[in-house]
């Protein structure tokens, strides 16, 4: 087993003064990483926000100011399921000198306790309102909290080892880039895009054909589990992920257009809120949202109210689901949700129903 420290494959023994313990998110591979790191002097460590997209490209531009400056660091991956906790990093007495903290700042007095026990500064980065709440105002001056909600905290920490990597290079500034020019165009684009996503603007052209595209990369974010993430990580697209979202998107509504045939009509809440056209996607809740905007265009077309509703039967949980849909802004679904348990907002609402319920609505 091997770990990427200051730019560096470095072995990881196979021994380990950690008890064995079922895989989890805070693993024994990560725990060893750790141990590796202390017995090697390496005195810097980042975390990031797992799976989080920014975290994940914050987590690259950290990996490349230390291997530009061929600094050791070790960057971890830290999940809110099962967090690293603040006694990993305490190994024979062993402190730190600097721990960063990307797109998450940690539950509060998290990265005081860690400043303390540690022994080292540490630099938080998040954009989301959140973390306001979290901030531990301790005085102390070693820890830093960068929240920004006007900045995407992948910007943010961008930026910061732009700069950082300028003035430790001073005073040949023309080489201090982190990236080339080639992966700069590309990597800024990336970079406003995801800002778009993470401070729910969605005001980008094809913003929701983007993190369509960029779902399918929660699964190589741990750069424990995939060696190559920073390689990836360097050579994404903005256009190859939209490209790719709107494939998704395309063969999601093709699947979804199957259903249109097999209407009918529903009374919502017996005709207490009107009538709506139907459709039963049993084993297709994930098609929900596809199938009831079209229903919703429909069934306005039909001179019934401008929802779509989907209703699935969860075969584990032995129940039928009612997904309600509309594309018109001036309807509220929801209050039909909420009426009979369940919630949402007024383009798009769920809830549970009876199956002797369900049958009033369909008479």
């Amino acid at each position: 087993m091997a770990r990427w420290i200051g730019g560096k494959c470095r072995p990881i023994s196979l021994r380990t003064p950690y008890p064995w313990r079922p895989r989890t998110f805070r693993s024994n591979a990560a725990l060893e990483a750790i141990a590796t790191a202390a017995e090697e002097k390496v005195r810097t460590v980042a975390l990031y926000n797992y799976p989080s997209f920014s975290g994940a490209i914050s987590a690259l531009f950290a990996h490349l100011y230390h291997s530009r400056l061929n600094l050791p660091c070790l960057i971890l991956p830290s999940s809110s399921v099962e967090p690293l906790r603040v006694e990993d990093f305490c190994v024979e007495g062993e402190g730190l000198d600097t721990c960063y903290l990307l797109d998450f700042i940690g539950p509060k007095g998290f990265a005081s306790k860690l400043s303390q026990q540690a022994m080292c500064e540490v630099i938080a980065f998040d954009h989301r309102k959140p973390a306001l709440t979290q901030i531990d105002c301790c005085g102390d001056p070693r820890v830093t909290f960068n929240v920004n909600l006007a900045k995407s905290s992948s910007a943010a920490v961008y930026e910061y080892f732009s700069n950082k990597l300028v003035s430790m290079m001073f005073p040949d500034v023309g080489a201090a880039n982190l990236l080339n020019s080639e992966d700069q165009v590309r990597l800024e684009k990336v970079l406003k895009y995801i800002e778009d996503a993470d401070l729910r603007r969605w005001s980008l052209p094809e913003i929701k054909a983007f993190t369509i595209g960029l779902s399918e990369w929660r699964s190589k974010l741990n750069c424990i589990t995939n060696p190559y993430m920073y390689e990836q990580l360097l050579g994404i697209s903005s256009s190859d992920l939209i490209a790719k979202g709107n494939l998704d998107i395309s063969s999601r509504q093709i699947a979804a257009n199957k259903f249109l045939d097999k209407t009918f009509k529903v009374r919502l809440g017996r005709g207490l809120y009107g009538e709506c056209l139907g459709v039963r996607a049993d084993g297709n809740s994930d098609l929900s949202d596809e199938i009831g905007k079209q229903l919703s265009l429909k069934s306005a077309k039909a001179g019934l109210r401008p929802i779509g509703a989907v209703i699935c039967y969860n075969f584990r949980r032995k129940n039928l689901k009612m997904c309600l849909r509309s594309t018109d802004t001036a309807t509220d679904t929801s209050e039909v949700a909420k009426a009979y348990g369940g919630g949402g907002c007024p383009s798009s609402s769920s809830f549970i129903i009876r199956m002797d319920e369900y049958n009033q609505w369909r008479s």
